[in-house]
């Protein structure tokens, strides 16, 4: 049952942004975009050949709002810093972060919060040393930096993913 609700999770997906896009639910529309959906998700079913398994909900909806309120903290402190200037007194800098995580679709999320969150850049990662070196537009107190990637961030990913 598991495996036909996952086989089917994208079609109806694809379907549903069909059918939105279109701005009809005539019954022309609803076979046109059935048919494109089964046949996109057949098709990208070859270009992942490393499936995900994401495990725990909970811990992924607490992470998503935790990465919500980081980003809106972010939005102000960014909008401060290119509001004021050179009063602002940022101190741009490259912080190295030791990883644990090591599945690819959780590193590829942790760099997706990092790139939402304005003011870092995921500049590298050096996978044989486990190390992200993160770009902060105000690298004040790294100590601060390690805790937000590594117990918010990484920690809940790992049970996630891994």
């Amino acid at each position: 049952m598991r495996r036909l609700q996952t086989l089917l999770m994208l079609p109806v997906i694809l379907l549903v942004i069909w059918l939105l896009l279109n701005d009809s639910f005539s019954a022309g529309q609803i076979v046109l975009g059935t048919i494109l959906a089964i046949l996109l998700a057949w098709a990208a079913s070859n270009l992942r050949p490393l499936r995900a398994t994401p495990k725990h909900p909970l811990i992924a909806m607490r992470l998503i709002v935790h990465v919500a309120i980081d980003i809106a903290k972010s939005n102000i402190a960014v909008g401060r810093i290119v509001w004021l200037g050179a009063r602002a007194n940022a101190t741009p800098g490259f912080i190295r972060i030791p990883l644990r995580i090591r599945d690819p679709h959780g590193l590829a999320a942790l760099a997706c919060i990092v790139t939402y969150t304005p003011g870092t850049v995921w500049s590298d990662y050096s996978e044989e040393d486990s190390l992200l070196t993160l770009h902060v537009l105000d690298l004040k107190d790294e100590s601060e930096w390690l805790y937000t990637i590594q117990q918010r961030y990484e920690r809940p990913l790992l049970e996630i993913f891994e």
